[in-house]
């Protein structure tokens, strides 16, 4: 491992206090959102823009970076207000900004070039052909989505010369960020607006083939534990990464200056060449300041089991041992892990049906004894009179600690002195000769260079000769001061004298003068409104591309099918525009055989993710000759241009403006499907700012809500860990999830075994199809998800058939929908308006 390379460690700020306590602890660079939106925390307190230049003046006096988070889906009437923004942001001289969408990216760069691009996660960059499509919009680092795996990492660094960064600690989202629809499916509060509503944290039953399948305790299906990389920091340096990232802008600044100061140590020792392992007590600290339990993540490849136990989704603490039972006021308990009084507790129980039962240790008892502290063994814990009225067990729980005011009170003096603990080193070369003026030359490592010339010309000494010993102890009193004194060397000639107060004179001055020369610049912008600029460019190249002419074509309505079955059923409805996504890709042969013998165009769908090692995936799919992919990645979008592989784009490239669709018109899309994140007033504003025969329309479809590399099929159906050892329940058992309010969810696997959980209720758009055709859009698509019957398969192609040839009206279609429809249908993200507290 090269000593030499600079490894970032990134921390979270929600908050002043965060990122106090983020510097503290040995930061190198924070990210943050700010308060008028486009992050993907909206639930953080963030930073108002006018706190921009203080924060910044504040990071960049300690040496430590600024990133803001511009990660979320962007549309079209928000990028005249996003353009103004990120003005502010080049203004206040912010180091870089995390962005989501590829539109904002071309935004930025178009605005001000010298503002540094990082794709966030939220883009699902999960390969390095991915990687390379976002450098040609200027992208300068990438945070890998965190699904993937260290061996997967290292062939991914390989491959590209772009920075990666990825996350080393923290929550873990069970579905693919930037690839979730759940609380948008519910509720119209997207997570791809920072609005995510943890639908993953709630119970699920599971539905097997029909049954309810028993799993004890195990309800959270979807509720991974928390990633805790403490121990494979150095396996991930070595695989090639440049940051390593802490999740947690929701989290407290205790637990920002906890895991800090952890991952601080752990990359100092593996640059060093020392493999710092985590000790139990280090592991309980970090569990305390926040856990779901820790494990690997996916960075040792998949566990489903390990990353999912499903008995819990709340934070817990440390486990400290078990009660035995209630006798009045007092647990009795057998504890393995130690306790004081002041700290909190918690049973375990069911959160949810209002189990738990948790307080403040009051009193401890060993051995009939009062004690302040116990570091295990039988002990009686008296809590709060009266809070174990009524209760009582039946059998041993676990008890867990939650708090520890100790700790915290610790964490908090690390950041809340008014004295500076993180300092800058100042390489200082002093200059001192009888009679001539003193010279001071300061630098700091990839900073400002000053340097100060004195008044005062020393005399010879009689008694008190000036050493380097004396210079290394006036110049090192940098209390007060963002400063530390680094390397010192002297040209000392004459034997001078030189009063103390001459050289306090002049540290005051090195300080005064360091500090004008590290004021932070803004960075330079184009003068003109970008942003019009660019959606003038949009309109003008439709008009280049003969874009009116393409909107009085007839109305168009393809068909995507999940089967072999429902392709036939489709045909012989009369569809002849398909899609296949099937499971088994094995099935595409005789998939387009059917459409040629049908006269019928048909495109094979990609997988929504691609990793190392997946391309032969991409050369299957092409054998089978198909008209068109519809892609779902930008690996699979590169794959094409580099094959000439006619495409289309689907909704998981996520176009919710027109500058993101026409980039992707631009590499070589013939159409882009509009973004599930959008209703059906921003639906219509697209359209109206863009060429609308560029856009399909899904009218018809079950939500695609959780995207996983999480199997669930195989974490409660299987005895084994992952696909080498599962044994593919997936193709044997038809599942269903069942949440909270009774509603059943489609359970389907990929051929990459990834999970798909798909909305059990259909959505229809069928009442926005008359206005979007009288916008001019010309392309729409149903999608079929679970087997059925042919005439049902035929009745619901029909109507839409009906709808688009202008024999129905859309409130008719959803009436007979309705009619049809033995579990419902909704109008999901096209009705207006939507109860964001729907999911809760």
């Amino acid at each position: 491992m090269p000593a030499h390379r600079e490894i970032e460690l990134l921390a979270p700020a929600g908050n002043w206090e965060s990122a106090r306590a983020a510097v503290e602890n040995g930061a190198d660079a924070i990210y943050f959102g700010l308060n008028v939106g486009f992050n993907a925390r909206a639930r953080a307190a963030n930073f108002h823009v006018a706190e921009l230049p203080k924060l910044i003046s504040m990071l960049h006096r300690q040496a430590v970076q600024g990133y803001v988070t511009l990660n979320t889906l962007v549309f079209t009437d928000e990028l005249p207000v996003l353009e103004e923004n990120i003005r502010r942001l080049a203004a206040a001289g912010v180091d870089a900004v995390l962005v989501q969408d590829l539109g904002v990216a071309r935004l930025v760069r178009e605005i001000c070039p010298d503002l540094q691009i990082h794709a966030s996660t939220q883009m699902t960059l999960t390969d390095a052909d991915a990687i390379e499509m976002a450098r040609e919009l200027g992208v300068q680092r990438v945070v890998l989505a965190r699904e993937l795996a260290i061996d997967e990492i290292r062939k991914i660094a390989a491959k590209t010369t772009v920075p990666i960064e990825v996350f080393v600690h923290g929550a873990l989202c069970v579905a693919y960020s930037g690839q979730c629809l759940t609380s948008e499916s519910f509720g119209g509060r997207s997570a791809n607006r920072g609005q995510c509503a943890q639908a993953c944290r709630l119970p699920y039953d599971l539905i097997c083939d029909g049954q309810p399948r028993d799993l004890g305790d195990v309800k959270y299906l979807l509720s991974p534990q928390d990633l805790a990389a403490h121990d494979l920091v150095p396996q991930l340096i070595d695989a090639g990464v440049c940051s390593l990232k802490i999740e947690g802008r929701l989290k407290t600044p205790e637990y920002v200056a906890n895991v800090c100061t952890h991952y601080r140590s752990a990359i100092d020792d593996a640059l060093a060449g020392r493999h710092r392992r985590i000790t139990t007590e280090q592991t309980r600290e970090l569990e305390l300041s926040f856990s779901r339990g820790f494990s690997p993540g996916w960075l040792e490849g998949c566990d489903h089991k390990r990353l999912v136990p499903g008995r819990s989704s709340a934070k817990r603490g440390v486990l400290l041992g078990e009660v035995h039972s209630i006798r009045g006021d007092s647990l009795l308990a057998t504890l393995t892990a130690p306790l004081a009084t002041g700290d909190g507790i918690v049973l375990e129980g069911d959160r949810f049906a209002g189990q738990e039962i948790g307080g403040r240790v009051y009193e401890l008892y060993q051995a009939g004894q009062p004690v302040d502290a116990i570091s295990e063994g039988a002990v009686e814990i008296r809590l709060a009179h009266g809070l174990l009225a009524g209760k009582q067990l039946t059998q041993a729980i676990p008890i867990w600690k939650t708090d520890d005011p100790k700790l915290t009170k610790r964490l908090r003096r690390s950041f809340e002195t008014a004295d500076p603990q993180k300092r800058v080193p100042v390489t200082l070369h002093v200059q001192v000769s009888v009679g001539q003026p003193i010279c001071l030359q300061a630098s700091i490592e990839g900073g400002a260079e000053v340097r100060i010339v004195s008044q005062h010309h020393p005399e010879a000494a009689r008694k008190h000769t000036l050493s380097i010993d004396t210079l290394r102890e006036q110049f090192s009193r940098l209390g007060g001061t963002v400063y530390r004194l680094g390397e010192l060397t002297a040209e000392i000639e004459g034997a001078p004298m030189v009063p103390l107060s001459v050289l306090g004179l002049l540290r005051r001055e090195l300080v005064k003068e360091l500090d004008a020369a590290r004021v932070t610049q803004p960075l330079t912008c184009t003068e003109d409104a970008a942003t019009a600029r660019m959606l003038d460019a949009v309109t003008a190249s439709a008009a280049a591309a003969n874009g009116p002419a393409a909107e009085q074509n007839p109305a168009k309505l393809r068909v995507l099918c999940r089967s072999l079955q429902q392709l036939e059923y489709a045909i012989a409805a009369g569809s002849r525009d398909l899609i296949a996504d099937f499971h088994d890709i094995r099935q595409y042969h005789d998939a387009v055989r059917l459409a040629r013998e049908a006269d019928a165009t048909i495109e094979l769908a990609t997988l929504r993710i691609h990793k190392p090692g997946e391309d032969g995936l991409f050369r299957a799919l092409d054998k089978r000759g198909a008209d068109a992919w519809l892609v779902r990645n930008l690996a699979a979008m590169r794959y094409c241009r580099q094959h000439q592989i006619p495409m289309a784009c689907d909704f998981s490239l996520s176009v919710t403006n027109p500058l993101t669709a026409q980039q992707l018109m631009t590499w070589g899309a013939e159409r882009v499907t509009a973004s599930y994140d959008l209703n059906r007033d921003q639906l219509v504003e697209l359209v109206q700012q863009m060429p609308a025969h560029w856009l399909e329309v899904v009218i018809h479809q079950h939500m695609p809500m959780f995207h996983m590399e999480h199997c669930v099929f195989c974490s409660v159906l299987s005895p084994g860990k992952n696909k080498s050892d599962c044994g593919r329940p997936c193709d044997r058992h038809a599942v269903l999830m069942r949440d909270r309010v009774g509603a059943a969810h489609v359970l389907h696997a990929d051929i990459g075994c990834r999970n798909t959980l798909y909305n059990g209720v259909a959505q229809s758009g069928a009442e926005a199809v008359q206005p979007l055709v009288e916008l001019g859009v010309r392309q729409f698509r149903i999608e079929l998800l679970r087997d059925a019957p042919q005439e049902e398969i035929a009745t619901l192609i029909g109507l839409y058939q009906s709808l688009i040839a202008g024999d129905l009206s859309g409130t008719e279609v959803w009436r007979k929908l309705k009619a049809h429809n033995r579990v419902g249908v909704t109008r999901g993200t096209l009705e207006q308006p939507r109860n964001p507290l729907a999911i809760l």
